[in-house]
């Protein structure tokens, strides 16, 4: 039986049913996106915590309004639907609680996202989660029973092993989240997940903004030499800390939306200056859905503070500028970025990765492939290879098939 719950929001009615499914598109390339996302089935916690917590275990439950939404403790969290929009008339793409029968299945079964893969012609993905685990999985760490939320963490990465990666391992490469509290918990949840194949884990990008230490504590120690030791990429999702700080009576979904560049050069500054991918060579960075209009004007700056302003003198490296570890330790993706593809040489070409966003707003599914054509498709056939499939493949360690394009 499924609870029912009040939360007083009003549910505006849908316009319409879901598109009917689009005609494949041609490929032109293979391609891996390092940043789609996933909604979490009901049945996700279902039988994957220990036996003392079963009656605690996280559930999609129903409210009087008719939203389904996740709910521990009897405390309801984030919309399902939140941000879906593939498929959907663009007057029903709207931000509220909703009900899985109002997205694509595709969104929460993974039989069904391998087949809208195909319609959009991505090869490969990397799947991030959703609202239920506060989207960088912060929200199981901040729970007052430690040991409920390391539970609530390892069942999560134990369904995506075992249902989402495990049933499409050559089409999936397998992002988990971690404990984030209690970093060497943290850290041993990363050694064991890498253990069992996982190429990547994801935490908030910017921790301080929800409660959490910066990244200039020693706190993230036991998490990044964990990442470092395993070479599981360390995910940053722009917007997993929340949206920029707003002034009053902004539009908070519109300007949030613009200043996802912004927010991205800050993350990607702060973690370079903690000093952690100076100590760690070994570290992978992957900053996700922050495009590369930011990262040649960043090694601008950097250069120019080393060289000439001396506000670098704090830099921890003695062998190599901050430029230079910027490019070796980070990477960067794009969605479309017409403009700024011509600075992919100060970037690194080996740098630069695609994504898609299935579902989100800023998704360019199902015309993924079409829309990097636009941008990529007068580049040397060598640098096509390398930022369609060719970064993500070494990156993250991860087979290509049989025949690659173009």
């Amino acid at each position: 039986m499924v609870d029912v719950i009040k939360l007083g929001i009003r549910r505006s009615a849908r316009n319409k049913p879901l598109l009917p499914d689009p005609a494949p598109r041609e490929v032109k390339y293979t391609l891996i996106s390092v940043d789609d996302h996933l909604m979490e089935p009901p049945h996700t916690f279902e039988g994957r915590l220990p036996a003392r917590f079963r009656d605690r275990t996280p559930r999609v439950v129903e409210t009087e309004e008719g939203h389904q939404v996740w709910a521990i403790d009897g405390q309801p969290y984030f919309q399902v639907g939140f941000m879906c929009v593939a498929g959907r008339p663009r007057e029903d793409q709207r931000l509220e609680p909703a009900r899985f029968d109002e997205i694509r299945a595709g969104c929460y079964d993974v039989d069904a996202r391998i087949r809208d893969m195909d319609i959009g012609g991505v090869y490969a993905s990397v799947h991030f989660p959703s609202g239920v685990t506060g989207f960088g999985g912060h929200l199981f760490s901040k729970f007052d029973d430690p040991e409920f939320g390391l539970a609530c963490v390892r069942a999560w990465n134990d369904w995506l092993h075992e249902e989402w990666y495990g049933k499409h391992p050559d089409r999936i490469i397998p992002l988990g989240i971690t404990y984030l509290t209690d970093a060497k918990a943290g850290a041993e949840e990363i050694y064991r997940n890498a253990r069992r194949g996982f190429k990547a884990v994801t935490i908030p990008e910017q921790p301080h903004r929800i409660g959490l230490p910066s990244v200039f504590s020693p706190h993230w120690e036991p998490i990044v030499r964990a990442c470092a030791e395993t070479g599981t990429v360390l995910n940053l999702h722009v917007g997993s800390a929340g949206f920029a700080d707003m002034p009053a009576g902004a539009p908070i979904l519109e300007l949030g939306a613009t200043l996802f560049g912004p927010m991205a050069i800050s993350s990607a500054a702060e973690w370079l200056w903690s000093g952690y991918p100076a100590r760690y060579p070994e570290l992978k960075i992957a900053m996700s859905e922050g495009g590369i209009g930011w990262p040649a004007m960043l090694m601008d700056r950097l250069d120019n503070i080393m060289a000439r302003s001396g506000y670098g003198s704090g830099w921890p490296d003695p062998h190599n500028s901050p430029t230079e570890v910027l490019k070796r330790n980070f990477w960067f993706a794009m969605i479309d970025d017409a403009s700024t593809i011509c600075t992919r040489y100060r970037i690194g070409v080996e740098n630069i990765l695609c994504e898609s966003d299935y579902p989100h707003g800023d998704g360019t599914w199902p015309d993924t492939q079409q829309v990097l054509e636009k941008v990529l498709g007068a580049l040397p056939a060598e640098e096509i290879r390398l930022i369609t499939h060719g970064n993500a493949a070494r990156l993250y360690n991860h087979p290509l098939p049989a025949i690659v394009r173009p």
